[in-house]
């Protein structure tokens, strides 16, 4: 199958729609498809325009434009999209959409002009405009078109059947289980033998407000407030535009000896960061899936999340974690696993013992019955 994947943004920039849309494309083409993506971000060498690149048996079409801040659009992007699906002539068509993804959803009306077979996927979260995007889907004729409609989880899902009317699919994110599993010594670690020492968390995030660093350091000040010295230890790995803001409040704090700002790390160095914690901290209100998160839950530690985000897909209340209703459910589910370390080591023994259903195969197969979909739409 000749797949084309659409998406603002990609590698090099880093983040979860770019991993994801390149890691779905890498490993397409690993099984014998023909995989093209077509993106507004530039290369590394600033490669734009139409320029082609080949990655991990991936080719990559740069359309993009050298504009202010890196922006991922190009003014003539429509044109420049168009051109390219006559030239590969895909099967399908792949689309990848945020909030804001002027890119993408050019990519879909193009596409849907020259009668290809589309498939949408939304990585994100639709609150507060599924609104005013109905009445759009209403007069633009969106909702009409004969598209196969998906999101990363059943709460995203829930926004894009309340733009379009209609059932959305769910076309989770995926991940390398083996890649994240704890080492072997880990899974035969007994719950007792958990360490006295201060409750290891960690929270992994690209520090801007959507992820809501400042107020993870705010719920982390209010139970070390009512921990003893030495109680509570935090690694915040990701970097952003809040980091100011992020290390502004751990002074402000007096939390010098409890947070540890460690930056933007590796895969490789995430996974080792994890083998030394315990608990991770998924601070999001809006989050659509949580991609940190799961990798966390395969590493074996227990999750600390937001009722009502896409982790719940993966997180069971008191089983691999606890789901909290607001940021002072956080401060007490801190405090809860500081002084219940045998409910930790259950949760964690869990966790080690029990792989999640987001794999890879799961995921190509998931994303081969939407593109069916698409195909059987276009062809009624």
């Amino acid at each position: 199958m000749r797949i084309a994947h659409v998406t603002d943004t990609f590698l090099p920039r880093t983040g979860g729609i770019e991993t994801q849309v390149s890691d779905l494309a890498m490993r397409q083409a690993a099984a014998g498809h023909d995989v093209h993506v077509l993106t507004a971000t530039l290369g590394e060498g600033g490669e734009r325009g139409g320029v082609v690149d080949i990655e991990r048996g991936v080719a990559v079409h740069r359309l993009g434009a050298r504009l202010p801040f890196d922006l991922p659009v190009n003014p003539v992007e429509a044109r420049l999209i168009a051109a390219t699906l006559r030239t590969v002539r895909p099967d399908v068509v792949h689309v990848h959409a945020g909030v804001l993804s002027p890119f993408a959803y050019d990519g879909a009306r193009v596409a849907s002009a020259q009668h290809l077979p589309v498939a949408i996927t939304w990585h994100c979260m639709l609150d507060g405009v599924v609104g005013a995007l109905r009445v759009g889907a209403r007069l633009t004729g969106w909702s009409r078109r004969p598209i196969a409609l998906s999101a990363v989880s059943a709460v995203a899902a829930e926004r894009v059947a309340g733009v379009f009317g209609e059932p959305v699919a769910v076309m989770p994110n995926g991940l390398d289980l083996d890649q994240w599993a704890p080492d072997a010594s880990a899974l035969e670690e007994p719950a007792h033998t958990q360490s006295p020492g201060p409750l290891r968390l960690v929270a992994t995030m690209r520090l801007a407000p959507r992820k809501r660093a400042v107020p993870l350091i705010e719920v982390v000040a209010a139970a070390a407030a009512r921990l003893a010295p030495g109680a509570l230890r935090l690694d915040v790995i990701g970097s952003g535009p809040a980091l100011g803001q992020v290390s502004e409040r751990v002074e402000r704090h007096g939390l010098g000896d409890v947070v540890r700002l460690r930056g933007r790390l590796t895969r490789d160095e995430v996974r080792a960061a994890y083998a030394d914690t315990e608990v991770f901290l998924a601070p999001a209100v809006l989050e659509s899936f949580g991609i940190a998160a799961l990798e966390a839950r395969t590493a074996g530690l227990a999750v600390v999340a937001h009722r009502g985000t896409g982790i719940a897909s993966f997180v069971i209340d008191g089983t691999n974690g606890l789901l909290v209703d607001d940021d002072a459910g956080m401060t007490e589910a801190i405090v809860r696993l500081a002084g219940d370390r045998a409910l930790l080591g259950e949760i964690r023994a869990v966790n080690r013992r029990i792989r999640p259903d987001q794999g890879w195969d799961g995921v190509l197969a998931a994303a081969d019955s939407e593109y069916l979909r698409a195909r059987f739409l276009v062809q009624r």
